[in-house]
């Protein structure tokens, strides 16, 4: 062996044994290690005909030594396809979408599945066209994730791919859905509350137009009666914001209604209404327990006390999705229609404790 060749040998091993200790081997550490394209890649190890004898070889040997294993899911989908698929989003903010995002990439394997996010931005004509662009680019499937959890218009049962529907469901019953559970996210928030000793419980919500609200209403008036406890106050409801969450919480003592929990529509209003207990001499927890909902870090850990919250598991509800997505490509399938649900999280910190 020559000295050169003998140097690129150690320069391989060295640089696969780099692999093995800093992560899971990928599909492109293969391609990269034997100097060839993933696409190749991909084609020499699912046995595909336009690869040559010597080059699958390489990638099935470099496979080999890399104790590559890929993923199934993604594994299928590069055998029979494109191996991209479109996520199309109305979310401008990210809120919602990223977290399903990452899930979703989650699910596909890194480095093995392209992923096209667009973002609709609320307007119809708009999604139109990036449905129409995803499919000219030949997309395996399209996931498609709502900006609040109402109901929304289906894409239609023409399409050539297979479509799933996240945070957001379809109105359409044959689609596939995937959503938080609001009903039971409602209940858990009262039932932690009563398990730390509140028995007064108040709700300040969001707008009452959105499903979410009327749903975690549903849990929250449920677990209240199955305790035997009438609620504190009716339930009031505004805008999903801090300025909503101080407003309300001073509307209801001025009221004089004697409460020692809330629970607030989300993350925003539960803050708010914790700068406005403080300000009216209330402590928190020890007066009144404050939980809200979706653990948005940037809220709930910046917070005083840091909030208590449920985690509406959405990185979960996008690797469901992405499973059953890739699934339907990978065998050919179809999707069966209806809608899952995905349980909360119940997130303690502070701002709820038990009565001592």
């Amino acid at each position: 062996m020559t000295h050169q060749a003998r140097s690129r040998e150690e320069s391989s091993a060295g640089s696969t044994e780099g692999v093995r200790r800093t992560s899971s081997v990928t599909l492109s550490d293969v391609a990269r290690l034997a100097g060839v394209s993933v696409s190749t890649a991909s084609k020499a190890l699912n046995g595909r005909d336009q690869v040559r004898a010597e080059t699958r070889q390489r990638v099935l040997d470099t496979a080999e030594r890399l104790a590559f294993r890929p993923n199934p899911l993604a594994r299928g989908l590069l055998a029979g396809a494109t191996g991209t698929v479109g996520l199309l989003t109305g979310d401008l903010e990210g809120r919602f979408s990223l977290p399903i995002l990452m899930g979703a990439e989650d699910a596909f394997g890194a480095g093995e599945l392209s992923v096209f996010l667009c973002d609709a931005r609320g307007d119809t004509i708009r999604e139109r066209h990036h449905v129409r662009a995803l499919l000219d680019r030949r997309v395996d499937g399209l996931i498609v994730v709502g900006s609040s959890t109402d109901p929304r218009p289906s894409l239609g049962r023409d399409l050539p791919v297979p479509v799933v529907y996240v945070y957001a469901p379809s109105e359409d019953p044959a689609d596939l859905s995937f959503v938080p559970d609001n009903v039971a996210a409602g209940r858990m928030a009262v039932e932690h509350l009563i398990a730390c000793g509140r028995t007064r419980i108040a709700h300040i919500a969001g707008a009452a137009t959105y499903a979410a609200t009327t749903d975690r209403m549903k849990g929250i008036a449920a677990a209240l009666a199955e305790a035997g406890l009438e609620p504190a106050a009716a339930s009031h409801t505004g805008a999903w914001s801090e300025r909503w969450g101080r407003a309300a919480a001073a509307m209801l003592l001025d009221q004089g209604t004697e409460l020692d929990a809330l629970v607030c529509g989300n993350d925003q209003i539960a803050r708010g209404a914790v700068d406005t207990l403080r300000d009216l001499g209330r402590q928190v927890p020890h007066d009144v327990a404050v939980i809200g909902f979706d653990d948005w870090h940037v809220v709930t850990e910046g917070c005083r006390p840091e909030l208590t919250s449920l985690d509406m598991n959405l990185e979960q509800l996008g690797r469901n999705a992405a499973t059953a997505l890739a699934q339907a490509i990978a065998d050919g399938s179809a999707l069966s229609g209806g809608v899952r649900t995905q349980t909360a999280r119940l997130v303690v910190r502070e701002s709820t404790v038990p009565l001592t």
